[in-house]
Formats: structure tokens, sequence, C-alpha cells
């Protein structure tokens, strides 16, 4: 149904928040979509509909925090969905609250909101891509500029949902073995499999096709996704899955959870007898507790020793087992699956402190590597790493190093679903060769984590003002032209096809074949076989 009405709420146009009346000057196109709690109004911009900040759920406040989260309370009339929601809380900044560029409000508790990108809201069941937010359980939203779905509704015919769920202490921290009662396991990521049943049930009313949904998600992004794979609950809510710069083999313990809140109690001066007291805590003071171990916390990973961070983890129910050290979970043998890496991961995580990493030289390189190998083992890797790229300079030396775990346990995952015999999965590598240099460097920047998101976005005009984003040559322009459309063709049909592009096999241990995705694109069957030998011979 499409109605033209004005809307007193802001939208974000360059940085700056400005009101819908001075923006638009009159009247503005909006359809309206029915949703099993109550009607909602979009609004129709750049050739597709936007309803954004949908409830999915309550407000996870109060008696509600670290539980399980509820369906939303229905509504009379029809609510506006029109502007962004508030991402989960977290830190503010970036385009985050009044410190940020004004995309999105500040963070909050109440973030259980969910945006659409559709052609229309019209039942005409185009493919759903349902995508998971990259910040390692910590930051992030489904808000950010770089993945915003305007682009690939419109070029694709797809609809695009991305959800806000909890981060962090306030959707990890599991107090089930403690406090016993109600308190939810991995309530970050049953907030997440919440958004994806209320997709699976409601999507139809906006364009989408409850039967064809694609989950994916880059980073922490990939390892939600993995746990969405690992959750027999998210089993019928979805149909085929890409992880992508993220390969969890496995996830923290329950025990290793508990251990988490037990370090966490103290470190709020609180005991187990307490923990009621934790739902009158400010969130700005759990955040501090977040933050005290780390900058945005520990990671969600280390099991047993150190101490897990928060994220999902296997507490034997919700999520029963770990993602694919020991093979794939039955109840996604049919889905089919899409896994890869960028080539040059770990430069992102050097671009935010000094440069010197980017000069070391020979003796820097063993220096900075000595730390992980040691010996024999130390020489046996530079040189299987030397005769793999003998043009590469010990910087990118050390990065490639440090990159092909990652890679190593993608090929493991790849492998796990190889063995189960049922559907395919589809290896790639980001090889696109970004020639900007890293400031104050000579180095250029290859294809770095989060490089890949405005690229399989189509969104290589957003975020211009980093530099990681800047280039704007034919050649990346052409890469992402190939990502968008292999990533929506994968949505569309379970297999990744796009124009311009060479068909892309599913991986096989005989070939191992996998899509190198740049300006143009090829298949290349096991590459840098030496590197991976090497690591199987270590394992």
């Amino acid at each position: 149904m499409n109605r033209r009405t004005m809307i007193g709420r802001s939208l974000s146009v360059a940085g700056m928040a400005v009101p819908f009346p001075a923006l638009l000057r009159g009247t503005e196109r909006t359809d309206e979509a029915a949703t099993r709690y109550g009607k909602v109004r979009g609004r129709r911009e750049d050739g597709i509909v936007k309803f954004l900040g949908v409830p999915y759920a309550t407000p996870p406040l109060g008696e509600l925090r670290f539980k399980a989260p509820r369906p939303p309370r229905r509504w009379s009339g029809v609510r506006d969905t029109v502007a962004f929601p508030n991402p989960a809380f977290q830190a503010a900044g970036n385009e985050m609250g009044p410190n940020g560029n004004g995309r999105m409000p500040a963070p909050s508790e109440d973030c259980l909101y969910l945006n659409i990108w559709t052609p229309a809201a019209d039942c005409e069941r185009r493919p759903v891509m349902f995508y998971n937010h990259g910040g390692g359980y910590m930051i992030g939203s489904g808000s950010a500029t770089g993945q915003d779905g305007t682009r690939l509704a419109q070029l694709y015919d797809v609809v695009v949902v991305e959800s806000n769920h909890r981060l962090g202490l306030l959707g990890y921290l599991f107090l089930g073995d403690l406090a016993g009662g109600d308190y939810a396991a991995n309530q970050g990521m049953l907030d997440i499999l919440a958004a994806l049943r209320w997709t699976r049930e409601n999507i139809e009313n906006f364009g989408g096709d409850p039967d064809n949904i694609m989950v994916w998600g880059e980073s922490g992004g990939g390892a939600k996704t993995a746990a969405i794979y690992t959750m027999p609950a998210a089993a019928p809510l979805f149909h085929k899955a890409s992880i992508e710069s993220a390969a969890p083999l496995r996830f923290p313990t329950r025990e290793g959870a508990t251990a988490r809140a037990k370090r966490t109690l103290e470190l709020l001066g609180l005991t187990t007898v307490d923990i009621r007291k934790l739902h009158e805590i400010p969130a700005e003071r759990l955040l501090q507790i977040q933050q005290s171990e780390a900058a945005n916390g520990v990671a969600p990973w280390g099991d047993p020793d150190p101490l897990p961070g928060f994220g999902a983890f296997v507490d034997g129910a919700i999520i029963p087992r770990h993602p694919f050290a020991d093979g794939v979970a039955s109840f996604s043998a049919g889905k089919p699956l899409m896994c890869g890496t960028c080539r040059d991961e770990t430069v992102f995580f050097s671009l935010f402190g000094p440069p010197d990493i980017f000069r070391i030289d020979e003796a820097g390189l063993r220096s900075r590597l000595s730390s992980t190998y040691q010996g024999a083992e130390l020489d046996q890797i530079i040189n299987t790493f030397r005769t793999s790229r003998p043009d590469a300079t010990p910087a990118q030396l050390y990065f490639a190093i440090t990159t092909s775990p990652i890679w190593r346990d993608a090929i493991k995952l790849a492998e796990a679903k190889v063995a189960q015999r049922a559907a395919p999965v589809y290896m790639y590598q980001l090889a696109y060769k970004n020639p900007t240099l890293v400031p104050g460097t000579d180095f250029p920047l290859g294809s770095p984590h989060a490089s890949d998101i405005n690229l399989k976005f189509a969104n290589t005009d957003k975020n211009l003002d980093f530099f990681l984003y800047a280039d704007q040559s034919p050649g990346r322009l052409a890469t992402a032209r190939h990502m968008s459309g292999l990533w929506a063709g994968f949505a569309r049909k379970g297999r990744p096809t796009a124009k311009d592009v060479p068909t892309w096999p599913a991986y096989t241990l005989k070939n191992r074949a996998t899509m190198w995705l740049d300006a143009e694109c090829k298949i290349v069957n096991d590459p840098d076989k030496d590197e991976r030998l090497f690591w199987q011979n270590r394992d």
C-alpha cells in the first residue's frame, strides 16, 4: 500500500541530521506493510523502500536485562519506521550519537530493532539477505553506512535485513549456572534468532521470500553466522549462509562463560548473592567493566585460558556443540555455504598504531614472529612463505604469515562441509590489490580485513573520508560489481553466479577450487598450496 504523507522525523544527509520537512519541501512517498504486531510505514527513497527501526522484540530493560528476548508489544495504528534505531549499548562514536556523524542515535539498551531495504512491499517473494554486522560481539550496528542495503536492493532485486542485537557484557554475561532462574545463555545470539524468526514470519509482506533466506556476516558477524548455523532453533528459519573473514571452528565453553561471569562479579565488587543488583547497575558502569581488561573487552575466544570474552559459547542447548571442529551440525546439512577471507586480513589491525611495522626488515620480521614461533619452526614458516611469495617484502611476509591461520581455519571449515556430502561449499579469497598507501608509509593496503564490506554491498561511493575505502579506481569498482553480484546470486539460487565472472565450482578435496575476487575474477585451484601443507603438517 502506498501513501503520500509528511513525517516529522529526521534523516542523515552528508553526516548531518536535518528534519524531513526541511529536506523534502513537500510530500514524501511512503509505503506501509503489516507485521504480526501492527502496521509500519517506511520511506520510499532511491527507488526502494526503507523500513528503519522495526521492533522485533520487547526492549530488554530492567528485569529483562540478561534474559531471553520477548516478542514485541502490539501497537494500534501505523508506526513510523523511517529513522535508524539505537545501536546496542557500546562506546559511542563514528556514526553513533552526538559524537558521531549523525547517521544513528546514541547507543542504548533499547536496541532490539531491525532495518529492511526492499524494492517494494508487494509480496513478490524476493531473495532475503539477512546480514549480521561485525565487531567481535562488542561493537557495531545494523545501520552502518558501508553495509547499507540500498544498492543491493536496487541492483539485484533482493530484500536486505539487518538487526541490532545485544553485544558484549549485556549480550553474553552468563548467570544461569550462578543464579539459576530464567537467566539466558547467549542472549545476544537469542536476539539474532528472534530477528531471524521475525523475518521468517513477516518478510513476505515486505516483498521477501520466507522460503529463501540467506544468513551472512563478516568478522564477528561471520562468527555469529557460524553460531546460527549451529543452533537447532535457527535451522527452520534460513536456507544458506556465508561466513566471511572468520572461521570459528570452536567456541568457548559453558564453564569458560561461567568463569568470565565470576570475574565480572569480582570486578564489580559483588558476589553471587548480589546478582539481582546487576539489574540496577547503570549500563555505563557495565561497559567500564567490560573494557577494564581490554579496549573493548577481552576477545570472545581463548577457551580455557585466558578467560574467554563476551561472545557466543557452547552452552549445551541454544548452541549445543562447536561449530565445525567436530564436523557440521546435521540440521544444517542441506544448507549451501560460502566461506572465505581477504588476502591481507591482518594489515587492518596495524592501521591504527605506529606505522613502524610496515617498514620492518628481516630481523624485525623474525622478532615479531618469535612470540608465536621459535627455533626450527620459525625458520620453516619464513622459508615456506618466502618460497611461496618470492617478491614479498619482510612486512608483506609478516602479514601473509599472520593472515594465513584465518585461511587455514576457513579451509578446515570447508573440508568439514565437504565431508558431510550434503550441500556444496564455495571458497573465495578477496585478492584485489588496493594501491592506496598506508598513511606515512610506502606500503599499499592490498585487501585487508573489512575491505570487503563496502564491496559486497556495492557501496564503493561510501566512507570516502577513510583511506581504507577511498580508492575509486576502475579495478575496485569492478571488484565490487563482481562481489556484490556473486553474493546476490548465491542468495537467489544457492550457488554464486554473476555477470562477467567465471563459473564458480564447489570446493572439493581434489581441486580445492577457490574464487579469486579481483577486477578480473578467476578460479584458482588450491591457492598457496605449500602454505596449506605447512599448516596441515603442523597440525
